[in-house]
């Protein structure tokens, strides 16, 4: 009877145990369950954008397998709203599954780091079906004091001091995604409050620095505007920041460099590395073509 009575009560602990894991949720109150299952079937979806109708050139994934599982800031140029971040999610989860900057085999989604977030604006996130969708899988969504409406705004509102929480929040959980830029455009400075960011929650900084994504997709990085393209995803070492001393500007600074923003990037380039930039594309073109054949 006893016997009886205990298998009865570890059956009910377990399937308890089982029903509260389907409703387990992170600091925002998104349920992990959820998010896990939209990570797998986004990531199914978009897989081919990356290796299949254009090819993403990784470098540096093995970095990420030393990282700590939080309190960590990866910065990096920003050129689609959203492609961006989806190949991040891809090349994050793919390098922490063992593999060398590459991410064939989607099967490293079965399992995804639950604890990524991305800063989005918040306009952006709430532009229709899907960017609401695609907030559930870590948007930390923030009020953009310069730019409403799509276009800059000569008085700037206040910082909203609940953006600046729930970035604290995402990075105390895990590791935060952000475009210091704040735009789409390149050689746009880099806002002083990523600097400030740094500084005051002293986050491991990864740059990252990503090319192509403009040539391949849409404003949006929803839609495919041309195939055969060859993106690239650099992963650089973690800054060096000395977090007591260095000024908001010198950390600034800092970032331009390491995302490769910074003005002196606009040297002007001789014809003949021009052409040879162009022979090189073509070359990676015809690899990729032959490489995936229709």
């Amino acid at each position: 009877m006893y016997f009886k009575h205990l298998v009865f009560c570890s059956f009910v602990d377990l399937k308890f145990k089982i029903i509260m894991g389907l409703f387990k949720r992170n600091p925002f109150g998104h349920i992990l369950f959820i998010k896990k299952w939209l990570i797998r079937v986004f990531g199914v979806l978009t897989h081919r954008r990356y290796r299949g109708f254009n090819e993403l050139h990784i470098e540096g994934s093995e970095i990420l397998k030393a990282l700590p599982d939080k309190n960590v800031l990866f910065i990096s140029n920003h050129q689609t709203y959203f492609a961006d971040v989806v190949a991040m999610f891809h090349v994050f989860n793919a390098s922490l599954s063992g593999r060398v900057d590459n991410i064939k085999n989607v099967g490293y989604l079965w399992q995804p780091k639950m604890n990524i977030y991305y800063v989005a604006a918040s306009e952006t996130m709430k532009a229709g079906l899907l960017p609401r969708i695609l907030a559930y899988v870590g948007a930390i969504t923030v009020e953009r004091t310069w730019r409403a409406g799509g276009k800059d705004v000569t008085e700037k509102r206040e910082v909203n001091l609940n953006d600046t929480e729930n970035i604290r929040i995402a990075l105390n959980d895990g590791w935060v995604i952000t475009f210091p830029q704040g735009t789409t455009k390149s050689f746009k400075p880099v806002r002083k409050g990523t600097a400030h960011i740094i500084k005051q929650h002293k986050p491991i900084v990864v740059p990252i620095v990503i090319d192509g994504f403009r040539r391949s997709f849409d404003k949006k990085g929803l839609r495919i505007k041309k195939k055969n393209i060859l993106q690239s995803f650099i992963i650089k070492e973690p800054l060096e920041i000395d977090y007591e001393n260095e000024t908001i500007e010198q950390i600034v600074e800092k970032v331009e460099y390491a995302i490769e923003q910074h003005p002196s990037f606009l040297k002007v380039i001789p014809a003949e590395e021009i052409e040879e930039q162009e022979r090189l594309n073509k070359l990676r073109q015809w690899n990729i073509e032959t490489e995936n054949p229709e």
